[in-house]
């Protein structure tokens, strides 16, 4: 018996995968997210760099950079022509970076917070909710068993009243014997 060839699902789940929702949400948030991240650099870069670059001796958050091979330069009939570019650490650029991320994780932090509490609020109103119906339910329960308490007392009261007339029947019967 020759075993048969299984066949490749890899299309069909990739086609699946594609089709859901999930990925839709996830390229939007992707698209959003690199826009986001454009404007936490705008914010760095136009906005918190030249603060911090007033009090530099640069005057620009950008050009503090440890120079560890200078470029080196070549004029050739009064034209500029770099022959090997600068070596340097740009702790600038570094530290830019490092408030790009800060900036973002704190943005979406707050996100997130609001997110959760949100979420917070809406669970306690359903287990509220859940709460109250399993209180009218009891309630109902209650009263559903107790007006079966009430109906079995007086199918018990009528059964002997039924019991004592059956003997009273008996006995005069019996007397007319």
């Amino acid at each position: 018996m020759a075993k048969e060839k299984k066949k490749s699902t890899f299309w069909s789940d990739f086609k699946a995968f594609l089709s859901r929702g999930n990925i839709l949400d996830m390229a939007v948030g992707v698209i959003i997210g690199g826009a986001f991240g454009k404007i936490v650099s705008g914010l760095v870069n136009y906005i918190l760099n030249p603060i911090i670059g007033f009090w530099l001796k640069t005057g620009s958050f950008d050009n503090w950079k440890t120079v560890l091979r200078p470029a080196e330069v070549e004029v050739v009939e009064g034209v500029e022509t770099v022959v090997q570019a600068e070596s340097a650490i740009l702790w600038g650029s570094w530290i830019q970076t490092i408030l790009d991320f800060l900036i973002t994780a704190l943005c979406i932090f707050l996100i997130l917070r609001v997110i959760t509490k949100a979420r917070a609020i809406a669970d306690r109103k359903k287990i509220e909710e859940a709460e109250r119906k399993t209180a009218e339910e009891k309630a109902a329960a209650e009263v559903a068993a107790k007006a079966a308490a009430e109906k079995e007392a007086s199918y018990e009261a009528s059964v002997r009243n039924q019991e004592v007339l059956l003997t009273e029947i008996r006995d005069l019967l019996a007397k007319k014997k």
